[in-house]
């Protein structure tokens, strides 16, 4: 079976190689990004200025590489690649949660960047805490990394 998703805008970021940039929103709250909504897409924009949280949904476009195991940029040792949120996978779709900080016509601007320049947005969800948030102990591997989140940048190793 094929799908096609068709991009509904783009990232505008200051990102313009993945090496260096953050690997998760929460380990950069404060990096600025936008994206631009194409003009078909305007009427889905209306009321998203009240949601102060956006999901982003997106196609990790310069990640060439489909991997099923990989060593992620928070650990030294391999996984599979459904255990872990590299870019390195079959489908490349990344999620991305955002802090909207205004609206401006088809611009949406947000702060939590953590995608690269030019990324295609395939679709964006409100964020809704009650719908979102589990509260959970059990996060596999993680657990002993989540830690180093603010620190750790990526590199080359998923391209």
């Amino acid at each position: 079976m094929t799908i096609h998703c068709s991009p509904i805008g783009v990232v505008h970021s200051r990102f313009t190689e993945s090496t260096g940039m953050p690997i998760q929103t929460a380990g950069a709250p404060d990096e600025p990004g936008r994206v631009e909504v194409f003009p078909e897409f305007a009427a889905g924009l209306r009321d998203i200025e009240g949601f102060e949280y956006l999901i982003l949904l997106t196609h990790m476009h310069r990640c060439t590489n489909e991997l099923l195991e990989v060593v992620p940029f928070l650990d030294t040792e391999s996984h599979g690649v459904f255990a872990t949120r590299a870019p390195a996978r079959p489908n490349r779709i990344g999620m991305s949660i955002v802090r909207l900080q205004s609206v401006d016509g088809l611009m949406l601007h947000f702060t939590g960047n953590d995608m690269l320049d030019q990324t295609p947005i395939l679709d964006i969800k409100p964020y809704l805490p009650r719908f979102d948030v589990r509260s959970t102990g059990r996060v596999g591997w993680f657990a002993s990394r989540l830690d180093q989140l603010p620190q750790v940048r990526s590199d080359d190793r998923m391209e």
